[in-house]
């Protein structure tokens, strides 16, 4: 079961697709963080979600909000799957140990071996204040992010 709105988001500290260190505590105080959870880089419904993502950016990614993206693949995997997309926002690598993070928050399917579609608007005292959580096929609806952030 995903955490709940109005709890205080976990912390974690993951590697991103370039090798750096991110922790949700560093964006306490600073920045919102829109947190993103998907199944698996290179696959179909995850592309497109963050191939859109990409194409609105400055509305996710700013001086008040950072996006952060999870997926339980592996570091060079996301190098490359940024790089092929020309996703310019962090690609978060939740995969050793193996879905700790996504675990954390709710997200993570035992069966399946990867996160949901899971995303997590967290404010700048780290309290969720928003939250969707959607099935592997499901895409979600980055509408319903613009209105949770405005609502901020």
């Amino acid at each position: 079961m995903a955490i709940e709105v109005g709890s205080k988001a976990p912390d974690f500290e993951l590697k991103d697709n370039h090798g750096a260190t991110v922790r949700l505590s560093d964006f306490r105080g600073e920045k919102a963080v829109v947190l993103l959870f998907y199944p698996f880089a290179f696959t179909g419904v995850c592309t497109g979600e963050l191939c859109e993502l990409r194409d609105q950016l400055p509305r996710f990614q700013n001086d008040d909000v950072q996006l952060l993206a999870v997926s339980n693949d592996s570091v060079p995997t996301l190098r490359v799957f940024g790089e092929q997309e020309n996703l310019d926002y962090p690609l978060l690598s939740d995969f050793w140990p193996h879905g700790e993070t996504s675990r954390a928050y709710g997200v993570f399917d035992e069966q399946k071996g990867c996160a949901v579609r899971g995303t997590f608007i967290i404010d700048k005292d780290g309290i969720v204040r928003w939250t969707v959580v959607n099935g592997l096929p499901d895409a979600r609806d980055l509408n319903e992010y613009i209105k949770a952030l405005d609502n901020l």
